[in-house]
Formats: structure tokens, sequence, C-alpha cells
């Protein structure tokens, strides 16, 4: 029999350093940062042996530090964990096609199959050659084995932002290249195939019994946690490792001829217990320097809006009476799939800092982790680290409807295939009922909006027009929070004229008030279905259909409170 050892990261999302988990499988303490995650990969290969670590993807956005150098920050990093394979997740695409290919394209790996950290994607392509933009594929040789690594990298490009942010870009949705490529990785006679994939768990664990020759899958996308690996029929051994940089997976093989004779795995916790290496630790303080308050600071221009940071982002900029973050399981009393206060938050600023009836915030499953108490401007950024500016329009009650339906239907829909990754919009302003276990376009019911004079709240009429703010980016001029708008849209600017990035507009509501979003602005009237696999689940695997169970028929109540 020979060992071998496979650590997972992934969904790192710009974190360099700790964050609070305030879920209920948190203690509110620090987990995660970059110097602890890397000290805990290093001790692994100092006491195993054949040891390979791989990254599936979302890395390099998701902070301040990641947006102001289109990425450099977070690679400057990684760059010293010896990373064997890695597949670009959605949002590892931000800055566009040039950027990608200047950072993960041909050359700019010292060994491997020439990739940065061995970058393989077998479903994008170049639009202009129509080539694959990876590697479909890369062979890595440990201890006599020969590992065979396939990527998919992501699905839907970045819905949220527009075609623009991936323009030249072609993504595929079916992972039928999936059998070429495994077939020309049994031709070179590899011991093991592991499939990195940033399709999401409830997805790859189809494409795993789709292709039975697979023998393990590093998954990425959704955040879920894999505590205990997941079996598939197939046999495939599947891990999904968090976000952040707060979980390790490790899974320790024992191979005989090809097969897996014995396997156990761990989901290590990156927690205070584990001390810091001080080289990561110190590269990630300088890299850090121009962004936080001292002699070294200097204004940053964002790349996608044209917007100056000119304050540090450790400068406090508000208050919130309840910790802020989007995470919980599934049968929690606020599901992240359904509701979280840190996006409650956000769309209750947009809507106050735009004078609108409705405020609007995308499902982002991203985000980070805040207690109450002070806030500071990077904790917006990790909320708010894609370049929007915020924009106001006009929207009849019919259209605000469709949009919540089709949110709800990317979702819960009971094929996971039609899922449009991410989460449920927060709203500030309306309020309804969900029924996850009804058809497309019958899930919300009972829909109250309030309007921006604060009075009562009223049912939503189809016919009406409502003021709306959310997302607009100056590349799709006529969408404002991803919605196709009335013609007139008017962007929130700053007092000269000048450009404000949302995280601005959101440090402008702070200034008034503290953040204490109103929870229960979504009734649930279904319960979200048990976890299929074992472990605690984000958003139901297996999606939602009409055999779950209804808590009540009773009216929504309380809804002026």
């Amino acid at each position: 029999m020979t060992p071998l050892t496979l650590l997972q990261m992934g969904d790192l999302h710009g974190h360099l350093l700790p964050r609070p988990n305030l879920r209920s499988d948190g203690s509110g303490r620090d987990e995660g940062g970059l110097a602890r995650l890397y000290a805990k990969v290093r001790q692994i290969r100092a006491d195993t042996a054949n040891v390979l670590l791989v990254n599936t993807g979302d890395t390099i956005q998701g902070s301040a530090e990641a947006l102001y150098t289109r990425g450099q920050a977070l690679v400057d990093v990684v760059d010293r964990f010896d990373v064997a394979a890695f597949v670009p997740g959605n949002w590892d695409y931000l800055y566009g096609k040039q950027r990608f290919i200047e950072l993960f394209g041909p050359g700019t790996g010292a060994g491997g199959n020439g990739h940065r950290w061995g970058a393989v994607a077998a479903n994008v392509f170049d639009t202009s050659t129509g080539e694959s933009l990876l590697p479909p594929c890369s062979v890595r040789e440990v201890g006599g084995l020969r590992i065979g690594f396939v990527g998919l990298s992501s699905d839907r490009a970045i819905n949220a932002l527009g075609p623009w942010a991936t323009e030249g870009i072609r993504f595929s949705a079916d992972a039928g290249e999936l059998p070429g490529h495994i077939a020309a990785l049994q031709d070179q006679h590899v011991d093991l195939i592991v499939l990195l994939s940033e399709f999401g768990l409830a997805k790859n664990i189809h494409i795993a019994n789709a292709n039975p020759a697979i023998g393990v899958v590093f998954s990425s996308d959704m955040h879920e946690e894999t505590a205990t690996a997941v079996v598939t029929e197939s046999g495939a051994i599947v891990s999904e490792a968090g976000q952040d940089g707060t979980r390790l997976a490790q899974l320790d093989l024992e191979l005989v001829d090809g097969r897996i004779e014995h396997w156990e795995y761990r989901l290590h916790v990156i927690d205070e217990t584990i001390v810091a290496d001080p080289g990561i630790e110190r590269l990630v303080t300088e890299l850090r320097r121009p962004f936080v308050r001292g002699p070294d600071f200097v204004p940053h221009v964002n790349p996608i809006n044209g917007a100056i940071l000119d304050t540090p982002i450790d400068t406090v900029v508000g208050e919130t009476c309840t910790g802020l973050h989007r995470s919980n399981f599934s049968h929690e009393p606020m599901p992240a799939a359904v509701e979280g206060s840190s996006a409650n938050f956000i769309a209750d600023a947009i809507r106050a800092q735009a004078g609108t009836d409705v405020g609007h915030f995308r499902g982002f499953r991203y985000g980070t982790h805040v207690r109450a108490g002070p806030v500071r401007l990077e904790d917006l950024y990790h909320f708010i680290p894609v370049g929007p500016q915020i924009a106001t329009t006009t929207l009849t009650g019919e259209q605000l409807s469709d949009d919540v339906e089709r949110s709800a239907d990317g979702t819960f829909n009971p094929d996971p295939a039609k899922w449009t990754g991410g989460w449920l919009n927060a709203y500030a302003g309306l309020r309804f009922r969900l029924d996850v276990g009804q058809e497309k376009g019958r899930r919300i019911s009972a829909v109250v909006v309030q309007r921006a004079d604060g009075g009562h709240w009223e049912p939503l009429q189809p016919s009406a027009e409502y003021s709306f703010a959310g997302y607009w980016y100056a590349r799709d001029p006529r969408k404002v929070g991803g919605v196709a708008s009335h013609p007139e849209v008017e962007v929130v600017q700053a007092a000269d004229g000048g450009t404000l990035d949302a995280t601005s507009v959101v440090c402008a509501y702070l200034k008034l008030q503290s953040a204490n979003p109103a929870p229960g602005r979504v009734t649930l009237v279904t319960v979200l279905p048990a976890p299929v696999f074992g472990n605690p689940e984000i958003q139901p695997l297996e999606g939602c259909d009409g055999k779950i169970q209804r808590t009540d028929d009773r009216p929504i109540t309380g809804l002026g409170h």
C-alpha cells in the first residue's frame, strides 16, 4: 500500500486575516487567517508522507486588498503554499480575461503544468480561439503515485455583475467534457483521478455518480462544510471545506494498484490553537501596509468603477448592534439561504441612502462575520468587494414580485442544475411569505411594501410603481440590482458629482445610525429539508419540492413593527 494525503482549501474569498465565527458551530472567537492556515499545512507536511495541497477556487475576490490589487495580494501569499492543483472559481474572473491570463495563463507557474498553482479547467474556453483557456487536466507524481487532476471551473460566470465581466470567455455547464479527459488520464495510467470542481457540492455529487472513474472530488462554491466526507453511489469521496480559510480538509488514502483500499477524512478548524506562521504573518502585514493607517497608506483607484479609496480600510466607520453575517445552517431560525443579518443591513443602507421604497442586495454567498460593536471599512469590503455603484429606478409591483420569484427558484429549485449560484436576494421595505415547496412562480405570497416615507405596510400591487435601489454598473446601465429597469436610472453620486463605490454609500448610512437590521423579513412557511448526508447544510442539497412539511397557513402578522 502507498499512502497519499490530499489537502483542500477553497473559497478563501480574499481573507488574509482571521475573522470571528458567529454561527452556532463557533465560539465567537476568530477562525481562519492565511498565516494559521499555512502553519497547519506545514505541520501536516512535516508529519505525513506524500502530501498534495489543492485550492478549489474563489481566491482572489472578497476583500479590499484583493480588489485594489486585482488579486495580486492573495496571489503573493498563496504562492508560498506550494499548491499542486487549482481550479478557478467564478469570482476569480472578476478582473477580466486579460488579468486572469496574466495571473494563471501559460508560463505563470514554476512547476507542474506551467500554470500558477497547476490551474486546470475543462469547461472554460477562449471565445477568440475556441481553445481551452487553461489545461483541462494535469498529472502530479508523488511517492511513486501518479495523481490525475481534472477541473470544472464554473458553470455560470459572474451572473451578479453581467456578461461584460467575463467578456471573451465561454463557460459550459453540463460537465460534458469530463468523459474524454478522464479517458485521457486513464491512458496515462494514473493511480487516482481527482476532480476539482467549482460547480458546488449538490451538482458535484451528481457529476461523480455520472463519472464512476472519479475517486475523489474536491468541491467549492456553496460554502458547505463536510465534517464527514460524502460518499457517492459511485464510491467517490467528496469534500467541501467552507469559506474564508476557516477550514482545511485532509483526506488520507492508501492506494493499491489504482484502488483506494482505505481512507480517513478530517475537516480541521483553523482557530487560535494554531500558531500563525511568522513568515506568512510578516508578508500579510507588508501587503496590507498601503491599505491601513500609517505612513505607508496610499490612495487606490477602484479597478471596476474608478472610485478613489482615500480612507485606510482599518478605519472604524460605524457600529452594529448585532452580529453581521450570512452563514446559518438550514435548520436554524434564520437560514442563510433565506436571509442573513449582513445582507439585511446592506439592503437597509441602500434603501435609506437612496430614499426609495425598496432596497435590494443580491444573494451573495460570500461575506464575512462582524461582531456587535465597531464596523471597519474593511468589513464592508468583505461584503461589497466587486466595485458596484448604487442607482435608483422605478419598477412595477409585478417586476418586484418576479425578481423575488426568480431568486427563490434559483435557490430552491428541486433540480440543482437550475440553481443560479446564490441565495435569496435581500430586500428592505419588502416582506413576504416564502413556500419553498411550491413550483416556480408560486413560492412567494402575501407581499407587502412600505413606502419610502416610512408609513404603514401595504399589499404590493402588480400594476403600481415603486422606487427601487440596488447595484449598478456603467457597463450595463439599464439594469439596477440585476433587474432590467425603467429607462430613467439615477446613480447615487458624491456631493461633488464624483463616483461613489457602494461601500461609501453604506458608510454614509452608518454615520447617521448604527446597523440594527430587523430579522424576519421573510416568513418561511415550510421547513427546509433535512440534511441528506448527515452534515448540517446551508442550502438544501437536493432542493425543495412539494413533499416538504409546511409549518402553518396563518397570515403574516406584525408587519408594521
